[in-house]
Parts: structure tokens; sequence; C-alpha cells
């Protein structure tokens, strides 16, 4: 993935969670219904990749997929004070639409799990706007709260990651990750990567006590990946995590 998390910071202690939550007031989340959102992120995501050599040129100056257009696609692009700074795109693998980035790199260690009924969220193509990712350090934790976000909703059992070597202590540390799968090549990206999962149980319990900014309401969770051709779609998404932390905390002192 085009974000550089190698060397990003994991903090302990509340102060960190505090200063995220606070920004969060400034971050919206946007489903990409549109065509002038989606070759917005198809843009950045053509800059990112090119900034670091891992796709070629190309007259369009996007960068797109024939997994982009699988029904169990979501994308999302991260805003922040109305700016968009990030994206990210995820597939929930399901018995019935199992198509995803880590199935085309890993089929062989996804496929008897799926078999059994398992269920998986695949987040990928996580990039951000170059300048974004130096002012706001901490946007790697703002667009993964949408992969801790779908895990809950879809009720899956785990997380996956295919990230490149670099990036796999901060999934360890940040997401309790465990490593399924060897160094392989990524599709379409000039960089191979391994395969991560973390439990979503786990998410829930110890990953969400030490990082309550990575909770949500059903609410949310609804707005941003529930489906209905008779409804609307909403536009934006505003994060709930300091709602959701606050009903855990009355709901143990209750």
């Amino acid at each position: 993935m085009a974000v550089d998390i190698g060397d990003a910071q994991i903090p302990k202690g509340s102060r960190f969670s505090r200063d995220l939550m606070d920004l969060l007031e400034r971050v919206e989340y946007r489903p990409v219904s549109f065509s002038e959102d989606i070759e917005e992120i198809y843009r950045l995501r053509y800059r990112a990749y090119r900034r670091e050599g891992s796709v070629p040129a190309n007259a369009d100056g996007t960068c797109w997929d024939t997994l982009d257009d699988e029904p169990n696609c979501y994308t999302f692009g991260v805003y922040v004070d109305a700016k968009l700074v990030s994206s990210l795109r995820l597939h929930h693998l399901t018995r019935e639409h199992s198509y995803s980035p880590s199935m085309t790199s890993y089929p062989d260690v996804l496929v008897p799990l799926i078999e059994q009924g398992m269920e998986f969220v695949d987040p990928s193509r996580f990039t951000a706007d170059e300048e974004a990712a130096r002012e706001f350090p901490t946007l790697p934790f703002l667009t993964l709260r949408i992969a801790a976000m779908a895990s809950i909703h879809f009720k899956a059992d785990h997380c996956l990651a295919c990230v490149r070597p670099e990036h796999g202590a901060f999934y360890r540390r940040v997401f309790y990750s465990r490593r399924w799968g060897g160094l392989r090549p990524y599709e379409g990206l000039g960089f191979p990567v391994n395969l991560y999962a973390a439990e979503v149980e786990i998410i829930r319990d110890r990953v969400f006590e030490r990082f309550p900014f990575f909770m949500s309401t059903r609410s949310e969770q609804r707005m941003m990946f529930e489906r209905d051709d008779d409804t609307f779609t909403p536009l934006t998404v505003l994060p709930t995590a300091r709602f959701a932390h606050q009903a855990l905390i009355d709901g143990k002192a209750a």
C-alpha cells in the first residue's frame, strides 16, 4: 500500500487517543457512489503509486482494477476539513462473493477457510495525499478505522492485510495480526506482500480498549456499509467514536 506506515508511531496512554478523537471532529468519510468521487480517488491512488514507481504511467492519470467493480467491493474517501486526504477500498469475503486482492494472492490459504463458512474483511488500496500524510501522521489510524468498523458490521471472523514486509510490524502491534502467508506478488503493483490476519474478536476487545477512536455506533456502520436501492445513500458519514466510547463507559457504570 502506498501509505508509508513502516515508521508510524504507536504511542501508549490516553493522550494519543484523546488527540485522535479530537481530530475525528474534523473528519468525514464518504462512501463512493458518484463518478466524480471515484475518479478523484482513482487519481489519488495513481499519484501515490507513481511516487514510488509501483504502477506504470498512463494517459488517464488514474489507478483502477477489475476488483473495484465486484459486488462485494466498498470504496471510501477520508476527508479532513472537506479535503480528500486518503482512501481505502475493502472487500467482504464470503462463500457467495469471494473476490478480493488477498484471495487473488493467497487462494490456497483462504479458499479452505471460506469453504468452512468463515468470512473476512480485506482492506486494500490504502493511499494518501502526500502533503496530508506529512500534516497528519495519524492518518493510518483514521483510515484503517474503516476496516475496523467493517469487521464489526459484517461480523467477520478476521480482518486481512496484504502488506509489504516493512509494514507488518504496524499490523502486529496495532491489530495483533498474525502472518498467514509469506512473500508473494501483489497483482498490479510492483512489490511483494505478506498476508496478515487479525481476529475480529480481539479487535473488538483489546484493540478498542487500547484505541477507542476505532469504535463506532451501529448507525455509522449502517450508513457506511449497508446498500439498499430503496433508500438514500449518504454523501458523507461523520465519525461516532466518541459516542460509542461514552456509551461503553456508561454501560459499565450502570
